[in-house]
């Protein structure tokens, strides 16, 4: 079982928030763990190079929003049975909603983010970006997605588990998480890995379009080596199929998941930052971005939950 303590659950009371709190719940209640449920009240006037930042109805205007928070989230608490868990409500102030979530994930020592994501793409992505995908990426905890669904799945109802390996080292980190969230369900595993090597043009003309027409055993090879690595990663035996797949990862990691009815991805992030994530994006931020089920971030660095 997972070692959870203290879960944080950000809320911007959207709709997709909403189903991230059933989900925030329930493992609250499975691990006996404190739910943190923290509104971000964002004023562009609380920056001081914005000419509004000496306005003299800054706060009159927080209060009024801090009142608005408190009644939203009274509402939403009365909707659940939560005799048995123990919650602290609070809002806190800043410019953007992210750095706020990952400051109090910081300081409260937070074992796990439960948090809704509105999965924008396109220019809207572009343009606004995503407040889960910032704190996906910044946060030095395991942090769980949930993309808002017309008819959400149960989450005592899990039954198909995905981890996608790369066979780094981030990626025993997320078979072991995997393993332990497996369990705890009585689900079963599929492991995933997916090549994304190009074929050289000098083979095209040998009638090689696939990897796997190029290396006929590296199917078998990369089975192999996931089977050795659910052998040799920490954690209970569960059931567990293997799969490979060649493509563009992301894409291929979004359309196995649909195809196969998997109820959560669990996946590791390297953690770029700066230039390097700038030209490269993230396989598991376009995963969380396009993903119809919830996603289980584990970091490359910070805290491990197992």
């Amino acid at each position: 079982m997972l070692n959870i303590n203290k879960i944080l659950f950000p809320t911007d009371f959207s709709k997709c928030s909403d189903q991230a709190f059933v989900h925030a719940l329930f493992l609250a209640r499975q691990h006996n763990a404190e739910l943190h449920m923290l509104h971000a009240i964002a004023l562009h006037e609380d920056d001081p190079y914005n000419p509004a930042h000496h306005f003299p109805d800054k706060e009159e205007i927080h209060n009024r929003l801090k009142g608005i928070a408190d009644s939203q989230m009274d509402a939403l608490l009365e909707k659940y049975d939560l005799k048995d868990v123990k919650i602290k409500k609070l809002q806190k102030r800043g410019i953007s909603p992210a750095p706020v979530i990952l400051d109090y994930a910081r300081e409260e020592d937070i074992d796990l983010i439960v948090m809704g994501t509105h999965g924008r793409r396109g220019i809207s992505h572009i343009l606004l970006g995503s407040v889960a995908e910032e704190v996906v990426r910044v946060a030095k905890c395991p942090v769980l997605t949930i993309r808002e669904q017309k008819e959400p799945k149960s989450i005592e109802a899990f039954e198909k588990i995905l981890v996608p390996v790369d066979f780094s080292e981030h990626s025993k980190s997320a078979v072991a998480h995997a393993k332990a969230i497996t369990a705890t369900y009585k689900a079963r595993l599929y492991l995933l890995h997916v090549i994304e090597e190009s074929i050289h043009p000098a083979f095209y003309v040998t009638g090689k379009s696939s990897v796997f027409e190029l290396i006929p055993d590296i199917e078998s090879k990369s089975k192999e080596f996931m089977a050795k690595l659910v052998k040799e990663t920490k954690g209970p035996a569960v059931e567990t199929e293997y799969f490979v797949l060649e493509g563009r990862a992301a894409q291929e990691i979004v359309k196995f998941s649909d195809k196969n009815d998997i109820d959560l991805i669990v996946i590791a992030t390297h953690g770029l930052t700066g230039i390097e994530h700038f030209l490269l994006g993230s396989i598991t931020e376009k995963v969380i971005r396009m993903a119809n089920c919830p996603v289980f971030t584990v970091k490359s660095f910070g805290k491990a939950l197992i």
